[in-house]
């Protein structure tokens, strides 16, 4: 299939790289820790870029590294032009951007324009200047309810706990949907506006290859700010029509760019409707289906999930995304039931994801099979943990464990500071050097994966018919290619299969599939057989009789 240079189908122009890109997310801060301070940074990334395009990756995705009081991992941005001493500078910004081109790597770096830091000049620029002052004007600020101004301005609630409102000495009170430390931007200044494409040049100038959104469906707020009644997605905070002027206008710049520039947004939404809206042909090229972590062990939950995906996809031209893991959520070994039974399980959802059309979206560590950490709440960082259980996010955050028996683990060197999340004792038994050894490794599995899918499932047929019965999900792209995943309690028998390309097991899983039993928990990439050619039946004067 060919495509326009938005992505939408188009005989004349070649199939953009975002399309059918596999992206690894690097949370910068638990990568590879070169400086020794036991935080990541720009340079460890730099060194483990080897490593990387032996797994087999596509494209990079960087949380931010920007200048920030690290009050929420780098997504209360300071500075937007500038990166953080903890991470590097705009040098070692550089090497890596030119190293990764290098080796054939796309690199996709973090924008957060909903809110800002408290630090930044901006706010601080806000707070000086006062009520109804033009500083002022580029938050949301306003004077609170009652007598005495001392209830904030409506009933909205902060993402991370607690309101929506903090005030300030003045009497006035700001908005920020998550910390406190987050006020929220005014989007109806044209100056926020002004100053995003103006960041977004800065960055494209430098040869980044696209932009993910954080809280892409936020920005605007609807007139007047009411009292929310409904949750989740849909409240007076979020969706609201007028972000879509800002995609249009950032879809505009992007264009004047050589490259195949692109941009993916962060945009929760509560259909799959919903999500079509944000991939219109001059708005974002991609944006996070989030439908599949929000499947449940069982195959007709995946079938269900793909099958809305892809109903609303198609008749816009528009190419899914798929993921199960990232910075914000529990890992999917854990979130599968954890232990032996939830990395099998990791393992075949993630065949089967990595089967489906589109891009796929991976969170590092996840190719090591790692779990979600239970990090001791004296060690917890997350401005999160104060929602509901107090644990936060920090549980899929710890940094990476690359070799040895101890902690750090070659994450930082000999001798550093120690890590700034702990490691876990466990994770010695799945280094990437331990586990590069091991051919039944996770690692090794992902390494299978990627490579199998680039030569047999990236040039096939767009179209998935997507089947769910007693516990196992088919999915099949054109007249040769099945993936199956059993989701049930027992083996299943299959039949029709010319060859097995790979299976989410070991060998000995390989072999049962070659035999023609499915186990649990397995997930297999087939060849499918050639239809038989029907013997024709002829009457008695020899003449064909159609079937």
């Amino acid at each position: 299939m060919e495509m326009s240079t938005d992505g939408r189908t188009n005989a004349l122009s070649p199939v953009p790289w975002w399309r059918d890109a596999v992206c690894y997310e690097v949370y910068v801060r638990s990568f590879a820790d070169a400086d020794g301070n036991g935080v990541g940074d720009l340079t460890g990334i730099t060194s483990r870029l080897p490593y990387l395009e032996e797994l087999g990756v596509d494209a990079l995705w960087l949380t931010p590294f920007y200048v920030s009081p690290q009050r929420d991992g780098g997504y209360d941005v300071g500075d937007y032009r500038r990166v953080d001493p903890l991470f590097g500078n705009l040098r070692s910004f550089d090497r890596l951007l030119a190293s990764a081109h290098r080796r054939g790597f796309k690199l996709i770096v973090d924008v957060v324009p909903n809110h800002t830091s408290t630090e930044h000049r901006w706010f601080k620029a806000a707070l000086a200047g006062g009520p109804n002052s033009p500083e002022r004007r580029r938050y949301v600020f306003l004077d609170g309810l009652g007598r005495d101004g001392s209830r904030p301005p409506n009933n909205w609630k902060s993402m991370f706990g607690g309101s929506a409102w903090t005030r300030v000495s003045d009497g006035q009170w700001y908005l920020h949907l998550f910390d406190a430390s987050q006020p929220d931007l005014n989007w109806r200044n044209p100056e926020v506006g002004d100053e995003f494409e103006s960041i977004l040049r800065f960055w494209l100038d430098r040869g980044v290859d696209g932009f993910r959104i954080d809280v892409a469906h936020g920005l605007f707020k609807q007139h007047g700010l009411p009292d929310a009644v409904r949750p989740r997605n849909s409240g007076p905070y979020f969706n609201q029509p007028e972000v879509h002027q800002v995609y249009r206008r950032w879809h505009r710049v992007l264009a004047e760019y050589p490259g195949e520039r692109m941009a993916i947004g962060e945009a929760w939404v509560d259909t799959a409707e919903q999500m079509t809206l944000y991939l219109r042909h001059d708005e974002l090229q991609q944006v996070f289906n989030f439908r599949w972590l929000d499947a449940t062990w069982s195959a007709a939950s995946f079938a269900r999930f793909t099958r809305e995906t892809l109903d609303v996809l198609r008749p816009i031209g528009a190419a899914p995304t798929w993921m199960l893991s990232n910075h914000d959520i529990e890992r999917h070994v854990t979130r599968f039931g954890g232990g032996l039974s939830g990395l099998a399980r990791a393992r075949a959802a993630t065949l089967a994801m990595l089967s489906l059309p589109g891009s796929a979206y991976l969170y590092q560590g996840e190719e090591l099979g790692l779990p979600q950490v239970d990090v001791p709440p004296t060690a917890r960082q997350d401005p999160t943990r104060s929602r509901r259980d107090g644990v936060g996010r920090d549980g899929c955050r710890v940094p990476l464990p690359w070799s040895g028996t101890t902690s750090p683990y070659g994450f930082s060197p000999a001798g550093s500071a120690p890590p700034w999340l702990p490691q876990p004792h466990s994770w010695r038994s799945l280094t990437v050097d331990r586990q590069d050894r091991d051919p039944s490794s996770t690692l090794n599995f992902y390494r299978a994966a990627l490579r199998e899918r680039r030569a047999h499932l990236v040039s096939l047929d767009q179209h998935v018919d997507v089947t769910a019965s007693g516990g196992l999900l088919r999915l099949d792209r054109g007249e040769a290619f099945s993936c199956l995943l059993n989701c049930g309690a027992r083996a299943r028998r299959i039949k029709g299969y010319a060859d097995v390309i790979l299976t989410s097991g070991d060998a000995s899983t390989q072999a049962q599939v070659a035999a023609g039993v499915l186990p649990p928990d397995t997930a297999a990439w087939l060849r499918r057989s050639p239809p038989e050619p029907q013997t024709p039946e002829l009457s008695a004067r020899g003449e064909v009789i159609a079937p």
